[in-house]
């Protein structure tokens, strides 16, 4: 199957590009709500699937037994942009396990931050493991391993016992085959299963408001939802859409980015899941793949859809902050009505 082109870009009046891709929108019992392209196609999501992977932190207790706040929860969730603010926050995570960064394997890079990158390289210092967007995400999997008293070294191996109790977590909520013949390696080493959009976007839909869930996972789902609500500057930063979106629609919506042109997002006072995939891996694409189904989707008043519209087609400027284009939704995604 051929991915229909869902997203164009213009310079001017004239489309100069165009992305191509799949997604769903899925209930909490599986029906779809609306599919373009092959949403049958294992995927990867990548770190769109990070509030996922933080329920075993939460259900199993570790979380209240470590005594996290909600803005550690949250950053647990993030792809988070090494500010000051989020390297201080991993580390505090880091303190209440008893660690150090010197636990952390997801290894180093850059802070996905400009301003934080440019401050980083003003001052001298090398990044180290704090700045890694997936720090959070790691010092939720340390704090996870030594509640339970788990020795946390190697928690990135598949077999580890902390990759398996979030690996089954992703499989049970998704329901989708997660084994050797899925499994890849992501960027921060954890394990990446490859899920097909239709069972992403139903595990998102659980996720939204814990139908079809366990007791405890349903209240642990709540609990990770509220967080990244009250903190959305936890999960990313400032100007980028997770939390700049979340900023604006508060608890009415769970979003988070993937690489290579991944996006998932819940939907809880609809009780719907959203999973889209950018055939050529471009996180703009996906982006206003997302935020074109949340708007739909999403039954907001009018006021808080004037809010959220300008992400729907987001101007493109030229290095002298001259407007000269715009990305706009297209083929199966044209339509902006409310549904």
């Amino acid at each position: 199957m051929t991915n229909p082109v869902v997203v164009e870009v213009l310079r001017g009046d004239r489309v100069e590009s165009a992305h191509r891709g799949a997604g769903a929108v899925v209930d909490a019992d599986g029906g779809i709500a609306f599919a373009f392209g092959d949403v049958d196609r294992p995927i990867y999501p990548r770190s769109a699937v990070k509030g996922l992977q933080a329920l075993p932190l939460v259900e199993s207790g570790a979380a209240d037994l470590l005594g996290l706040s909600r803005k550690e929860i949250a950053l647990a969730c993030a792809s988070h942009a090494g500010e000051d603010a989020h390297v201080e926050l991993a580390a505090a995570m880091l303190k209440k396990a008893g660690r150090d960064q010197s636990v952390l394997e997801c290894g180093a890079h850059w802070p996905l931050g400009e301003a934080a990158a440019r401050a980083l390289a003003r001052s001298g210092r090398d990044p180290g493991p704090l700045h890694n967007n997936c720090s959070g995400k790691h010092a939720g999997f340390v704090c996870l391993a030594c509640a339970c008293g788990i020795e946390p070294s190697g928690y990135v191996g598949w077999d580890h016992p902390v990759q398996r109790l979030v690996t089954g977590a992703l499989a049970d909520v998704t329901g989708a085959r997660l084994d050797e013949t899925t499994r890849a390696v992501d960027g921060c080493s954890i394990p990446a299963y490859a899920i097909p959009l239709r069972a992403l976007a139903l595990g998102f839909a659980r996720f939204a408001d814990g139908q079809g869930l366990p007791p405890q996972r349903a209240r642990a789902a709540a609990r990770i939802r509220a967080a990244v609500a009250a903190h959305p500057s936890a999960v990313a930063g400032p100007g980028r859409f997770d939390t700049e979106a979340m900023t604006i629609l508060g608890a009415r919506a769970f979003t988070k980015t993937g690489a290579e042109g991944a996006y998932c997002a819940a939907l809880p006072e609809r009780g719907l899941g959203i999973a889209v995939k950018a055939d050529d891996g471009g996180g703009r694409a996906a982006q206003a793949m997302v935020a074109a189904l949340i708007r739909r989707f999403g039954g907001f008043d009018e006021a808080l859809t004037a809010r959220f519209s300008r992400f729907l087609a987001p101007r493109l400027v030229n290095w002298r902050g001259v407007e000269v284009g715009a990305l706009r939704p297209a083929g199966p995604l044209a339509d902006h009505g409310h549904s």
